[in-house]
């Protein structure tokens, strides 16, 4: 489709390009035609003139042969030169219009390939929790012993897989919002909200270590910025052993507060390194439980997040030894009160 769609731009561009060269050869060549014959003119008349001062110039029908004959060469060697130009236009034309309709065409082409894996994948996560719930419903319905305890387990697992439909939907509602125009920003004490999330996961204090010198306030919606906390901690969690610490440090850099997060999991291979705040992103292609834990969602909403709020999020690995993940946000004394 797009290469179709390329050749046909292609086509467009070159088809401007050539009309554009067409109309400016024809309008250079009546020019210099024009300006050849005045001056073989001239030249006749000089000729002319001379003969009236005694001089002896060739006879007035050869002069005027010569003319026709000079004029006609010039007018042939132009057609010739600008037929070379034109195709040379052609030639280069069609390369560089090509260039560009790819060029242009591109971004398109990345936009489409994005949405049909994003539906694929999207279809893949829901299909997976309703087969779930299927197949547990029919066992039941022909199931003509089950108790009711065996119907009570039945629907609490179906109760957990609604669930987690509930967070998909919830959290695929928050990756489609174009912009965060509806947001309202403020002050927000980045610390107090790291500490709260904190509390919220009910962690061993050995487990999540903090550590701040001072409150710093950021520009940004405190709603947003808990749920990125939330979502690097979680992340953080799930990707590391049990019994490994996780390290928390808010600190200011330049203008910028600086949230970091360590962790001492399996890491992240370099190669896999740039993808991983996409979509639906697994490390393993082949869906299996070596890859992501959940649906793949938290890291590329927390890039939302962060991106929304003018900030950024980069992530580096060592495998084997550790990950970290670093948040960049504007400070709010930065920006003005008004929102």
């Amino acid at each position: 489709m797009f290469r179709s769609a390329t050749l046909r731009l292609t086509g467009c561009y070159l088809l401007i390009l050539m009309l554009l060269s067409i109309t400016f050869s024809f309008s250079i060549y009546r020019v210099a035609n024009s300006e050849v014959q005045t001056r073989l003119e001239r030249f006749q008349i000089k000729l002319q003139q001379s003969q009236d001062f005694g001089l002896t110039p060739p006879p007035i029908n050869k002069a005027e042969a010569l003319r026709v004959t000079e004029q006609e060469k010039a007018s042939t060697n132009l057609s010739i030169e600008l037929l070379y130009i034109n195709l040379s236009v052609l030639i280069m034309g069609g390369i560089i219009s090509y260039f560009l309709a790819r060029r242009t065409l591109l971004p398109i082409e990345k936009a489409h390939a994005a949405q049909s894996r994003f539906t694929s994948d999207a279809s893949h996560e829901l299909r997976t929790p309703l087969a779930a719930m299927k197949t547990e419903i029919e066992v039941a319905v022909k199931d003509n012993t089950a108790t009711a305890e065996d119907l009570r387990k039945i629907l609490s697992s179906n109760l957990e897989e609604v669930d987690k439909l509930s967070k998909l939907s919830e959290m695929l509602l928050n990756l489609s919002r174009p912009d965060t125009a509806k947001l309202k920003f403020g002050p927000v004490y980045l610390n107090k909200i790291a500490h709260d999330v904190i509390n919220d996961f009910k962690q061993p204090h050995s487990r999540i270590h903090l550590t701040s010198k001072k409150q710093l306030m950021v520009h940004g919606n405190d709603t947003a910025i808990a749920d990125l906390v939330k979502i690097l901690i979680d992340n953080a969690l799930q990707y590391s052993p049990n019994d490994s610490k996780i390290a928390i440090t808010i600190s200011k850099q330049d203008d910028q507060a600086k949230f970091e997060i360590t962790n001492n999991g399996p890491g992240i291979e370099s190669d896999k390194l740039p993808y991983i705040f996409d979509r639906f992103y697994r490390a393993d292609s082949s869906r299996t439980n070596s890859g992501c834990k959940g649906y793949c969602l938290g890291l590329a909403l927390a890039k939302n997040i962060v991106e929304s709020h003018n900030g950024q999020l980069i992530a580096t690995s060592t495998p084997g030894i550790e990950t970290i993940f670093t948040v960049l946000l504007p400070l709010h004394s930065l920006f003005p009160s008004k929102n």
